[in-house]
């Protein structure tokens, strides 16, 4: 399938690179050595409408297509996937208030999150269910015209930062899939507790947390959608959702090969370049052809989604999933390789890369369960 940019998308990706070479970029170390949330620099992207692109216009956001949001994810995460991240999931949840939230959810959480002003999360994972989304135990029970929430969410992204969070609980635990909700919930509410996660191999300046609910009450107006349809709700997102964890890890191999490709031209060994050596031009290269097979992949993909292409795009988002983050980790290590003892040391970039590229094999879906979705839709 032929496929070409728009002088549009070009120009989104200029701006974006722009922003993560002159902002990101020079404060990425600091961030991930100081596990560091960018705040200021999430406002800033935001004036540049990178936060949430996805926000239609009429609340305040930039309305962009998949493909430009795509472009967006990937610069951010070739810039720093760390501070990239923290700016690229602020936004986190939005899609559900954008489709399925009522008309006050969307006039007072989405322009908030658009300019930046809010983060948001999503609290689906669990301590003992992560990629068994109809097994969560989290339950919402009515009590008169209130819901009451019970449970203990795990590695929630911007769980101590978000301000409002999308939450999913049974209402009919003896349901399974059939029986989970989501609810809107403002992270001040009486009975929210987070407690951030630090001890992380990589994308350190990125939030991460456990939520404990404890009898929280929220309003019957408060549901996302309909009772006892969070599950399907949730469906809709999951290719969107691949598709964006395909783009980070097409950017943060990107990363890793620009790192490489600098060390190479500027190290010299045996009075020369080693850039000049065989073993590293061939590096160099099969980095290069991986890193541009995956972003291809990830660009179709893109491209289902926005044309709602369901099945189809469920395939082709759990296969760019798949290849780009197994060939982000397979470029982000050759990348170290090439860098020799100054790849194992946080002086140089390689090391981040490699740490942070690893946990796009993990989120989102494991790429054993890709593996599963991609047979299913073949067999």
């Amino acid at each position: 399938m032929a496929f070409q940019l728009s002088a549009e998308h070009e120009a989104i990706r200029d701006a974006v690179r722009e922003f993560g070479e002159n902002e990101m970029a020079p404060v990425a170390e600091e961030h991930d050595r100081e596990h560091k949330y960018p705040e200021n620099l999430r406002k800033k992207a935001a004036e540049y409408d990178f936060v949430a692109p996805n926000i239609p216009l009429e609340y305040d956001g930039a309305g962009m297509d998949k493909i430009s949001s795509t472009i967006v994810t990937e610069e951010l995460w070739r810039a720093d996937p760390g501070i990239g991240s923290a700016v690229g999931s602020a936004g986190f949840g939005s899609d559900m208030i954008i489709e399925f939230g009522d008309e006050w959810m969307k006039e007072e959480w989405l322009p908030r999150i658009a300019n930046g002003e809010s983060a948001s999360c999503s609290m689906i994972s669990e301590p003992a269910h992560g990629s068994n989304v109809a097994g969560i135990e989290t339950v919402a029970e009515m009590d008169g015209n209130e819901y009451v929430l019970n449970g203990n969410k795990m590695w929630i992204t911007n769980g101590t930062v978000a301000d409002v969070g999308v939450a999913m609980a049974k209402t009919s635990p003896d349901e399974g899939h059939r029986g989970i909700t989501a609810f809107l919930l403002p992270m001040d509410t009486d009975g929210v507790t987070t407690e951030k996660i630090t001890n992380k191999l990589g994308i350190r300046a990125s939030d991460l947390a456990e939520v404990v609910l404890d009898d929280v009450r929220v309003p019957e107006e408060n549901v996302i959608g309909e009772v006892d349809e969070g599950f399907y709700q949730l469906m809709e997102f999951f290719a969107s959702g691949r598709t964006s964890v395909a783009a980070q890890a097409v950017g943060a191999a990107q990363g890793a090969l620009d790192a490489a490709i600098e060390y190479a031209t500027q190290r010299e060994q045996f009075d020369q370049k080693i850039s000049e050596f065989q073993a590293i031009q061939h590096k160099i290269a099969e980095m290069a052809t991986k890193v541009e097979a995956a972003r291809s992949l990830t660009y179709r993909a893109a491209t289902q989604v926005e044309q709602n292409n369901q099945d189809i795009a469920a395939q082709y988002s759990s296969m760019a999933k798949l290849f780009a983050s197994e060939i982000s980790v397979e470029v982000a290590d050759e990348g170290v390789q090439v860098h020799g003892g100054s790849g194992y040391v946080t002086d140089y970039p390689a090391e981040r890369y490699y740490r942070d590229a690893r946990i796009t094999k993990i989120y989102e879906g494991t790429s054993e369960i890709q593996k599963n979705i991609i047979a299913d839709q073949l067999l």
